[in-house]
């Protein structure tokens, strides 16, 4: 199979992020990987790469306050990075390549956050989140970089509430299929917080949950590194065959009311 990679500007508000399209030559499952807080695309082609030999088009983005962006750091908020995962979202379903019917979200930390919250704006089959950080909904509008992070850590020891937060809340609407991975010894995304986006999950049509022993936050060692990329492959890999089984074409999840 012959994989493509290929940048790409996306316009978002009064700016440009950039992104890069991995490709094959058919009509294919899209994938958007989310990196996370501190992060950005580079990371995240190599594992587009494995997603793409699965039969994907993949699109991994710079979030704004990142690489290019990276002066605006202290300026930019949860909500303008939540327009550039949307804007993400519409330019891969643009791609002549993608099944629009067929689109998964791939995100890390921050950008399992975010990842959630695209969730309830558009169309999305499959969702895969590993150390999904949370936010308090108080928090939306006002700049990333800035944030108390005591406050923020108090809020994330206790199990959270669905109702309480507008993640967790697009999460409980969430119909497709969702893959939730949990580094063992986190301490930036306790364990609490794992567990709020699991329980969240109550209409999800199934729910894979793992845990990767001994990884921390960053997924620092190369071994932590193979083996979250296993897990999401294989997950990714069950999703595909079980939607060639049931159908020849993936029927798309209803977008939650607004």
């Amino acid at each position: 199979m012959t994989i493509q990679l290929s940048a790409v500007e996306i316009p978002v508000a009064d700016q440009r992020i950039e992104g890069s399209f991995v490709t094959t030559s058919a009509l294919l499952p899209g994938v958007l990987l989310v990196h996370g807080w501190d992060g950005s695309q580079a990371q995240y082609i190599a594992r587009a790469h494995e997603l793409a030999a699965l039969g994907c088009i993949c699109l991994t983005i710079d979030l704004r306050g990142h690489a290019r962006h990276r002066a605006q750091r202290m300026e930019v908020t949860p909500e303008d990075n939540l327009q550039d995962v949307l804007a993400g979202l519409d330019t891969l379903r643009s791609h002549p390549g993608v099944d629009e019917r067929a689109i998964a979200i791939v995100g890390s930390s921050y950008g399992g956050y975010l990842a959630a919250l695209a969730t309830a704006l558009r169309p999305v089959r499959w969702l895969a989140l590993r150390a999904p950080a949370i936010y308090e909904d108080p928090d939306w509008q006002r700049p990333k970089g800035l944030l108390d992070r005591e406050k923020l850590n108090t809020y994330r020891r206790g199990l959270i509430p669905a109702e309480s937060n507008r993640a967790l809340r697009a999460c409980g609407e969430f119909r497709g299929d969702v893959l939730v991975v949990e580094s063992e010894t986190d301490n930036m995304v306790p364990h609490e917080v794992i567990r709020s986006y699991v329980n969240a999950f109550k209409q999800a049509h199934s729910l894979t949950y793992r845990v990767l022993s001994g990884a921390d936050h960053a997924l620092s060692a190369d071994e932590m590194r193979q083996a979250y990329g296993l897990q999401l492959v294989n997950w990714m890999t069950e999703m595909l065959l079980g939607a060639k089984a049931a159908s020849a074409s993936v029927r798309p999840v209803p977008r939650a009311p607004a």
